[in-house]
């Protein structure tokens, strides 16, 4: 296993870390958050046995950068960082792997360069980009098929309050069991290991007024020919299957695999099934 973090400069100056996981073909990632690094991503359940990872920090967070510029750090400005690094690695097209609010980048990144994407996987994602909102409705409904467990009952009545707009600080702790597939040990480690490698300030500009332009990424899409595997989690509260659902219907080209049990971090609850998966289809 290699774990070094080499460095990339983007068109505007930034110098952006990356961390190398594995060997074999490249594989880069972007991780969600949105504005979070790369750890939480880990080998990704062992993929990393599979392809080599090439994790980036996003500007702003781990070994990257940080910036004055609060604008840099909108979805649609960091599609220059992908780019970049393409060009850093000599590669004439990547392979790309997004979890969650990456996706976005990713979904721009494949609008805009079509031709310089092999295979594209959307773990679990956002759905912003493209325009389709998941509502509270869906949430709560979803929601009911953990109400076995027994941290469900204050969790429940925490996700109502905020569906209602009116949860607090409190209530989004006391959800946190919804976004794994089992509220574990190893769940919880993963978890709270994610503590402060968030950026809120970019974070707040992620999804900035400008960033999307839903229907005219949804026409680039319609184009886009290359192999997309699209892998949602059942009872995944962040993006609702359903919802994913939609969205790999967008791509002319895609395999949507809903993964038994899991969460917002498939890998985590169930990884020799995400690694079986994604390794096959990324060859």
């Amino acid at each position: 296993m290699i774990d070094v973090m080499p460095t990339f400069t983007t068109p505007d100056g930034t110098t952006l870390a990356y961390h190398l996981n594995g060997s074999g073909n490249p594989l880069i990632c972007l991780p969600g958050g949105p504005i979070q690094d790369s750890a939480y991503l880990g080998d990704l359940g062992g993929l990393s046995e599979h392809r080599q990872l090439v994790l980036i920090d996003t500007r702003g967070t781990g070994e990257s950068a940080n910036l004055t510029d609060a604008g840099s750090y909108r979805c649609d400005r960091l599609v220059d960082d992908v780019e970049a690094l393409r060009l850093h690695l000599g590669l004439e097209s990547i392979d790309l792997l997004a979890h969650s609010a990456g996706a976005n980048l990713a979904t721009l990144y494949a609008a805009r360069f079509p031709d310089r994407v092999g295979r594209l996987v959307l773990v679990t994602p956002s759905t912003m980009a493209v325009g389709i909102a998941v509502t509270g409705e869906d949430r709560l409904a979803l929601a009911k098929q953990r109400s076995t467990e027994s941290w469900y009952p204050a969790a429940s009545a925490a996700l109502e309050r905020i569906v209602a707009g009116i949860g607090g600080d409190a209530d989004w702790a006391a959800v946190d069991p919804f976004f794994y597939g089992r509220w574990d040990a190893a769940a919880k480690a993963h978890h709270s290991a994610q503590d402060g490698h968030r950026n809120p300030d970019g974070a707040s500009v992620f999804a900035a007024d400008g960033a999307f332009d839903p229907d005219a990424t949804r026409s680039a899409l319609a184009e886009f020919t290359s192999p997309v595997l699209v892998i949602a989690g059942e009872v995944d509260l962040n993006s609702v299957p359903t919802v994913v659902a939609q969205f790999a219907e967008l791509f002319p080209n895609a395999e949507l695999v809903i993964q038994p049990g899991a969460g917002h971090f498939p890998w985590v609850d169930d990884s020799a099934r995400f690694v079986a998966a994604s390794a096959a289809f990324l060859g």
